[in-house]
């Protein structure tokens, strides 16, 4: 472990292990967690003064691993980088989903430091992860110095910069359960801008087509349109047993628009955002 202090005097300290995290944590149960930094340092640069310890987690090798479990289901520590997930072979094979919205996330010098743990933590309605995230079941695995728990991630974000994290704990895994047998799976996202865009809308969504190609089950979940991710079961189920055409995603597009609930801020209005996430379904048909 490594230690120093930045011209704040605040300490900055690098474990190697969870088990000197842990110590680290209760010898400065207040201190900042940091991965890649990319939001934290943002607040930091530009809010009041703050002398409290940091704790850098990119050490950890742990925390940075991607494995295949022996029940099919892959693990991905929470400081894995956005580019080492949209690079990874096993999760471009399993999860498509997920490694395109990895892809998405600001542009390549943020991707190489953001880390997923981060984006989950910060519970912001805009993250480009949690849709894709939500409509794959993902589990949280969080650990302490008492020991460890799973929750699903629905469960565990509360609403905007808001999760059931404890004081102690940390998020030490997402774990993603088989999703086999999906025919499309596509995230989308719309932004202000080309690059370095914060979703003004996405949608994660995940179908499987019969043999006629008629549609036998759909998933989908939208970012930045409600305080937290949203799911639309009347917009699945209207499409199940018919065509993948520009008329059913219509009807599941108006379904879609009675059940988000947007806000206006600076990057979009409400309005607009209601128009975004029914129209984002049918790039479906494309």
């Amino acid at each position: 472990m490594t230690q120093c202090t930045d011209r704040c005097k605040r300490q900055i300290s690098f474990p190697e292990t969870i088990d000197e995290l842990f110590r680290l944590q209760q010898q400065h149960p207040d201190a900042h967690l940091m991965a890649g930094g990319t939001d934290l340092l943002v607040a930091l640069r530009h809010g009041p003064q703050d002398t409290r310890a940091t704790i850098c987690l990119e050490r950890i090798d742990e925390l940075r691993r991607i494995d295949e479990l022996d029940d099919g289901s892959v693990s991905i520590g929470a400081i894995a980088t956005f580019s080492t997930i949209a690079r990874n072979a096993l999760l471009q094979e399993r999860y498509p989903l997920l490694t395109q919205a990895a892809a998405t996330v600001g542009g390549p010098a943020i991707r190489t430091m953001a880390s997923i743990g981060g984006n989950i933590v910060t519970a912001s309605p805009a993250a480009d992860s949690l849709p894709a995230l939500y409509l794959l079941d993902a589990q949280l695995e969080l650990r302490s110095a008492a020991g460890s728990r799973t929750v699903a991630i629905a469960e565990f974000i509360l609403g905007p910069r808001r999760t059931m994290l404890q004081p102690g704990e940390i998020v030490s895994r997402i774990i993603l359960p088989p999703f086999t047998g999906w025919s499309i799976q596509r995230f989308e996202k719309v932004g202000r801008r080309k690059s370095l865009a914060i979703a003004v809308a996405s949608l994660a969504a995940a179908l499987q087509l019969a043999a006629d190609g008629t549609v036998a089950a759909a998933r989908f979940a939208w970012g930045s349109v409600g305080p937290t991710v949203l799911r639309c079961a009347e917009a699945e189920q209207a499409l199940i047993g018919k065509p993948l055409s520009e008329e059913t995603l219509n009807a599941a597009a108006l379904l879609t628009q009675q059940a988000v609930q947007p806000i206006d801020d600076i990057r979009a209005t409400a309005d607009y955002r209601l128009s975004v996430a029914g129209n984002l379904l049918l790039r479906l048909a494309a």
